[in-house]
């Protein structure tokens, strides 16, 4: 078989044995099945990639203008601290209004941005609209300290409600879909899964903790999208589900197939690999996210009574007990302890309940879910 080599490019075959191509610089993919590897179309779309990240490389932010505020944010150490996840988050934004991004700041007002406000939810959804908004705030907070702008705009701009038929965002799982996901995912993804299940930690603090955060039975840890300290006890259900995970060498409790600590990326395919495997088969209703296992841990809870101060130290939510080098808080630990007994108890409760009902019954609709 003939070897193609393109220089900034990946070339490899995956776990499941297709070929695979993406740029290193940018990661953005090449279509092997629209651009079949090694022909005329491949290297025309390898060549297209590259020139556009060379473009963007010798692109420089005009100053006085939008895009030269969003690189002032972008070089703050606030920008710099924020999880990758919501990095992720603020690049697309500024992605997202790269059409607009020599607009003079001159011309920045409330009244513009309302109305780009107005065609972003039009063109993308009133989700996204907002998002950008928020996105904005963030970088005008930022820069009218170093006089870049002269007032925050974009906090007067009306944020989009929620459409009353707009489905949850992170609905909550039912227990059948729990443990039909755990069975078909393969060591490492299941452990992943489990232990947002099991912890109701966000998918990115969930993949990063480490084995030197574990002290007692208890997982220590700051959320990294707020600063806010947790003391999250491991219930018997998730030290059944860890004592599964193959052996590795990882730093982290969790590893991917290569024995290294997940990325965020990594785990993100493999999910939605599996997820859309399940739903083609009709095994699992849409709408599942590993981050709606967060909200299915809540929802649990405040059924079996517990209140919100409650969920929210276990969540680890909004409680400032700990602060950024998450000292370690006894109490909040016994306190937890108590609360995650509660949510294993109502574990085996919807267990018990999944025991006498018809384990093959096909979760089509939402709304079947307990």
């Amino acid at each position: 078989m003939t070897v193609v080599r393109v220089r900034g490019f990946k070339i490899f075959r995956d776990r499941h044995g297709q070929m695979r191509c993406y740029h290193r610089e940018t990661g953005r993919k090449v279509d092997l099945r629209k651009a079949p590897l090694g022909s005329a179309e491949f290297f025309g779309e390898c060549a297209r990639i590259a020139a556009h990240a060379e473009a963007v490389r010798e692109k420089a932010p005009q100053p006085g203008t939008l895009d030269a505020l969003m690189a002032s944010y972008f070089a703050e150490d606030h920008f710099l601290r924020l999880s990758d996840a919501s990095k992720r988050e603020y690049r697309m934004c500024a992605e997202v209004l790269e059409p607009i991004r020599d607009t003079p700041v001159s011309a920045i007002d409330t009244p513009l941005l309302a109305a780009i406000h107005d065609k972003l939810a039009k063109k993308h959804s009133w989700d996204k609209a907002n998002r950008v908004r928020n996105f904005l705030i963030q970088v005008f907070k930022f820069c009218i300290p170093k006089g870049l702008i002269s007032k925050n705009f974009a906090e007067d701009v009306i944020k989009k409600p929620r459409p009353k038929d707009a489905p949850e965002a992170y609905r909550t799982w039912a227990f059948e879909e729990v443990q039909t996901v755990l069975d078909a995912a393969s060591p490492q993804l299941r452990a992943a899964l489990a232990t947002i299940f099991c912890t109701g930690q966000d998918p990115t603090d969930a993949l990063e903790f480490r084995k030197d955060q574990v002290d007692d039975g208890v997982i220590w840890k700051g959320r990294n999208k707020t600063n806010v300290g947790a003391a999250i006890p491991i219930s018997n259900v998730l030290i059944s589900e860890l004592a599964r995970v193959p052996a590795h060498d990882a730093p982290t409790l969790l590893a991917s197939s290569k024995g290294t600590p997940w990325t965020y990326d990594g785990f993100a395919s493999a999910w939605q690999r599996l997820r859309t495997k399940l739903e083609q088969d009709g095994r699992v209703a849409p709408g599942l996210t590993p981050k709606g296992l967060r909200h299915t841990m809540a929802t649990w809870l405040r059924e079996a009574g517990q209140d919100e101060r409650e969920i929210s130290d276990l969540l680890a939510q909004d409680s400032k007990v700990m602060g950024l080098h998450y000292s370690k808080n006894a109490a909040l630990a016994r306190k937890n302890r108590k609360t995650m007994q509660v949510w294993e108890e109502e574990y085996e409760r919807r267990a018990m309940k999944a025991k006498v009902s018809n384990p093959q019954k096909k979760l089509a609709n939402p709304d079947e879910r307990n």
